[in-house]
């Protein structure tokens, strides 16, 4: 069955808590090579039929009203799965 994957991540201008924690996290780890960390969401939905245009501009919409808070997100990929 088809998939397509909905990227949702924080808005850059706001500040990202969990990422913060995560960088923290890594750096106890004695793995110093990062420097920040943005933690966001990522859906998944099973299409009953073709992925085409319409499939991705209605998993967009579906994303945009109710998988992310436009507020405080961005939705930033919507596409097809990779096989």
């Amino acid at each position: 069955m088809p998939v397509i994957v909905v990227e949702v991540m924080p808005k850059a201008e706001l500040l990202d808590p969990q990422g913060k924690a995560v960088v923290g996290a890594l750096h106890r780890l004695g793995k110093a090579g990062y420097s920040g960390v943005r933690v966001g969401k990522r859906f998944e939905l099973q299409v009953d039929g073709p992925v085409d245009e319409q499939a991705l501009a209605d998993a967009r919409q579906v994303a945009e009203e109710l998988l992310a808070n436009l507020v405080i997100e961005d939705v930033v990929s919507v596409r097809e799965a990779s096989s």
